[in-house]
């Protein structure tokens, strides 16, 4: 980290997050990191941007989310195409190799 910005809200907060990353890891975490993570899915959807994202699912936290987007999809409320982009790690290695990899399609115009 060697910038310090600053920015007036918490929309333009993620605005520049996502303005200045490559790729979206969520970590376990709360209301904030759903936040984060579903306006990230939803900015993709809308063709804000094409950078992959992922769930680093430590111990199994993220399982019941998981679950319930599967169901989500089930339910005929997510396309399968758009359920894929969630991409699932266990480890952060797995994490890395799963978004260089959808990076890598998103670059060459194929759906991730």
């Amino acid at each position: 980290m060697t910038e310090l910005y600053r920015v007036p809200n918490m929309h333009e907060r993620k605005a520049k997050m996502t303005d200045l990353a490559d790729a979206f890891v969520a970590l376990p975490g709360g209301i904030g990191t759903f936040d984060e993570l579903f306006e990230a899915w939803s900015w993709n959807a809308l063709g804000y941007h094409a950078k992959p994202f992922c769930l680093l699912n430590v111990a199994g936290f993220w399982d019941g989310m998981i679950h319930f987007i599967d169901h989500a999809t089930d339910s005929g409320f997510l396309s399968q195409s758009r359920r894929k982009q969630l991409l699932v790690a266990q480890t952060p290695d797995e994490a890395l190799n799963l978004l260089d990899e959808a990076a890598g399609r998103a670059t060459q115009g194929m759906v991730w």
